[in-house]
């Protein structure tokens, strides 16, 4: 596997790409050298996105060797995962019209031959197209493409191919070790002249020649990219309030949403037990990428294994379900589940249906958020420029820089 689902490798990554991360990552990371030659960038996103590395460990690690000056690229690339995070926390809307828009389109597949085809062909990298051909196979292959592989593909595949965006996004969505529904789908609206409305990413042939460094040339990229069409996005309703603290005999219960429990902040609660599972196979109708799931899987089972060491209790992998849910707390004599804060999407979703069954039982369902979103998400108001103005105070507040 070229992404071992461990803290341990996410850690060892980390190590290795902290030298790298100031002025040469500024100079080469737009570069896509191919699946061979990751050396530009960190490849830290499927362990940040899982939490088996933290954005504050991330941070203090590149920071305690460079200046915030020069690691600026570095520590933007980090934050904007969290923007978009609060960017959607503040207007889940958004992610249910994503996945509205989505199911129709589906079906539209079922009911025309020659979008279906031309999707298959898409997805299979069978279009012709040099570059987005090798793309596609590398994604379903590896689980990961580079940053501006994303962009391109995006732009290539609204653009020129004149796809749905949603099924764009969903098979990044489905393939995507990284993938989660923020950045995935705040990034194709991006693209699309949706998010910032008017605004829209052009692939260009130049572009993608020198920034593959001659790999690729495209031939009839699309010369123009009129942006899509839809109701402006809501005005932010504001960051959900964190639960309360509690005390009492909880179980812990993981989901991919933070994988390193044995920091969470768990004041008077005592575990019991840890619960481990994930709603990865739940971020599409259709299958989820087998290494996706592998990767969740592994990646679950290190955390717990983890947690149950470091708190000396029994780890049990669950299914995300009310009813599995409430029958573990009850066999455990808890009174409460505690989790790491599942932001908008398929886990967070699991977990809203599970809490109401399980207050019906007098079982609360705690949610732990981390102080880097606290502080941040409130600030994801509207585009990355006056969010990324906040940096500085961030760092400060989170004791880093």
């Amino acid at each position: 596997m070229q992404h071992p689902p461990t803290r341990a490798e996410g850690l060892a990554r980390l190590e290795r790409f902290v030298p790298r991360a100031g002025a040469d990552y500024a100079r080469t990371r737009n570069e896509d050298r191919g699946p061979h030659d990751r050396g530009n960038v960190s490849t830290l996103s499927p362990y940040i996105r899982h939490r088996l590395v933290t954005e504050h460990e991330a941070l203090e690690a590149v920071l305690a060797r460079h200046t915030p000056e020069a690691a600026e690229k570095f520590v933007q690339e980090v934050l904007w995962r969290t923007y978009w995070k609060g960017w959607l926390e503040q207007r889940p809307g958004i992610w249910t019209r994503y996945q509205v828009r989505l199911a129709a389109d589906l079906d539209g597949l079922a009911g025309d031959i020659s979008l279906r085809r031309r999707y298959e062909e898409a997805i299979e990298g069978r279009v012709g197209i040099e570059g987005f051909d090798d793309w596609a196979r590398e994604l379903v292959e590896t689980g990961y493409l580079h940053n501006h592989a994303r962009m391109w593909f995006s732009s290539i595949w609204i653009f020129t191919l004149r796809l749905p965006w949603t099924l764009g996004a969903d098979f990044f969505l489905r393939h995507l070790l990284d993938g989660d529904p923020a950045s995935n789908t705040l990034s194709w609206r991006w693209t699309a002249g949706l998010q910032t409305p008017g605004k829209t990413y052009l692939a260009r042939a130049d572009n993608i020649a020198r920034y593959t460094n001659g790999r690729f040339s495209p031939r009839d990229l699309s010369r123009s990219a009129e942006p899509l069409i839809e109701p402006a996005p809501p005005p932010p309703a504001g960051v959900p309030p964190a639960d309360p603290s509690r005390s009492g005999e909880a179980a812990l219960l993981l989901t991919e949403e933070d994988l390193t429990p044995e920091q969470w902040a768990l004041g008077g609660l005592r575990p019991r037990a840890v619960l481990a599972g994930h709603a990865a196979a739940r971020r599409s109708a259709l299958p989820v990428s087998r290494l996706v799931l592998d990767f969740s899987d592994g990646a679950l089972a290190d955390a717990g294994a983890r947690a149950a060491s470091r708190y000396g209790v029994p780890a049990h992998a669950v299914a995300l379900e009310p009813q599995t849910l409430l029958d573990a707390a009850r066999a455990l004599r808890v009174g409460a589940l505690v989790t790491g804060y599942a932001p908008v999407g398929p886990a967070a979703e699991a977990l809203a249906r599970a809490k109401a069954a399980l207050a019906d039982a007098g079982i609360a369902l705690v949610q732990l958020r981390r102080s880097l979103d606290e502080r941040a998400w409130p600030h994801a108001t509207r585009g990355f420029f006056g969010f990324k103005k906040r940096i500085p105070e961030l760092l400060a507040a989170e004791g880093l820089g």
